[in-house]
């Protein structure tokens, strides 16, 4: 952009793409006062918002860009991966279904909308996405792993006992793929198999997932301890020095 010149969006973009956001900003901000209409310029700040934590303005923007271009694919998916970072996953869940249904073989949206809609506790509709994905690519892991929590959430232990291994096999690294098999191997009343899965899988993990399986693991050795290791699953600390250790466990 030449000095005192009116940004364009490539200088937009290019100042993105070396992720100098707050440039982003004030480029996109000269932008919109004099073009509020500007939907690429409302895109680009979008992104910029998003990308520093700034999920309220994010949605703000990446609503103007949609509600003036309504049919451009790459702000309503933007769109949706705001609100789904926000956590308002039965808005993302109605953007990427949305987007879905606009063009079938991006099977990624559709395995996006089941994840939000189970997230939303919509197991059912969560279900169907899930279904319409592994249809369209029954090698794709997201979509089994979509369809696997959304059966546990059902109460279908076999199928989504079924869903997960399938899972497992497509994608044998993946914490959360591992994670509902070992949901599908407790809600299929194999315990100690349930149990040691979340204990293995409890090294890798960080932050609110290995508090998550942490607490499963606390749960399930809760309903098969006595008195004692009932008392000693209560307390995490001790509960995780104890597992560590080797001295509790299921069988």
């Amino acid at each position: 952009m030449v000095a005192g010149g009116v940004a364009t969006h490539a200088d937009l973009r290019t100042a993105f793409e070396r992720g100098d956001h707050d440039e982003v900003l004030r480029l996109s901000e000269a932008i919109l006062a004099e073009r509020p209409g500007d939907d690429a310029a409302h895109e680009m700040r979008a992104r910029a918002l998003l990308a520093t934590g700034r999920l309220e303005e994010a949605e703000v923007h990446a609503a103007d860009a949609v509600r003036l271009d309504p049919d451009e694919v790459r702000y309503r998916e933007l769109l949706a991966n705001v609100l789904a970072e926000r956590g308002a996953h039965r808005d993302a869940a109605v953007e990427f279904g949305w987007l879905a249904r606009n063009d079938p073989r991006q099977i990624a949206w559709s395995v996006a909308e089941a994840a939000e809609r189970l997230d939303a506790e919509e197991a059912g509709r969560g279900i169907e996405a899930a279904r319409r994905a592994a249809r369209l690519d029954p090698g794709n892991a997201g979509a089994q792993l979509a369809l696997a929590r959304g059966l546990t959430l059902l109460g279908d232990a076999r199928g989504a006992l079924r869903a997960a291994q399938r899972a497992v096999e497509l994608a044998p690294g993946d914490p959360a793929s591992r994670e509902a098999l070992a949901d599908a191997l407790w809600l299929t009343g194999r315990e100690g198999s349930a149990f040691s899965a979340f204990q293995d899988l409890l090294p890798e993990l960080a932050g609110r997932e290995r508090t998550r399986v942490m607490a499963k693991l606390r749960a399930l050795y809760r309903q098969q301890a006595g008195p004692l290791g009932r008392l000693v699953a209560s307390f995490v600390p001790l509960f995780g020095l104890a597992l560590r250790l080797g001295w509790i466990g299921i069988r």
